[in-house]
């Protein structure tokens, strides 16, 4: 009963739809309709620019990190990093990305989840995560697609957690949050393949 509610209470955090919310605030547009369609940090910096992107990134990132602490703490009783016991907080945080991507008010459209997905992992890990992150950051940074960026850090993140031998339970559902992030990714991966993907840029699209 606690997995299933850590789940629901993450997916409804994940469900507050930041770049949505920004596109209509910023701009009275509804940021899936334009650009890539992808309500995520990505396309909003295309569309609104930079700032809107950053905050975008930064309250997704919040998603995880409130669903998972919040859930572990009630229903396994750490906070943080304080205790051992991360199980409900990787319900919440894989709620929370279903949430992101698939949120019920705006007809199961929403973004990609990879932000979402950053916010909980230091919590499953920290040492795993911190070496995803620096991972994520050289791949980014050397290529410039974001896309690439997302899916190597998700899966090097379980490729780690089976070398570390941590629970079999959160390594299935980390497992199922990488295979979403490919298949929410299955354009880029298109893309990428046929060298067709955009490369990022903090610069506005005004084309």
């Amino acid at each position: 009963m606690e997995r299933i509610l850590s789940f629901i209470i993450g997916y409804f955090i994940g469900c507050i739809q930041s770049a949505f919310i920004v596109g209509k605030l910023i701009a009275k547009i509804d940021i899936r309709e334009h650009g890539s369609g992808n309500a995520g940090m990505t396309n909003v910096t295309r569309v609104l620019g930079a700032k809107a992107g950053i905050f975008v990134f930064v309250f997704d990132i919040l998603k995880g990190l409130i669903a998972f602490n919040l859930c572990n703490f009630i229903f396994g009783g750490s906070l943080f990093l304080s205790g051992d016991s991360v199980l409900y907080g990787v319900y919440a945080g894989f709620g929370a990305i279903i949430g992101h991507d698939f949120p019920f008010y705006l007809k199961f459209k929403g973004g990609k989840g990879v932000a979402t997905t950053l916010g909980f992992l230091l919590f499953v890990n920290p040492v795993i995560a911190i070496i995803t992150y620096v991972i994520g950051f050289i791949v980014a940074f050397i290529t410039k697609y974001i896309s690439l960026s997302s899916l190597v850090m998700t899966l090097i993140f379980v490729i780690f957690m089976v070398i570390s031998k941590m629970p079999f339970e959160e390594i299935f559902i980390m497992a199922i949050v990488t295979a979403l992030c490919y298949y929410q990714h299955r354009e880029n991966i298109k893309r990428l393949i046929k060298g067709e993907e955009r490369k990022f840029s903090f610069k506005k699209n005004n084309g």
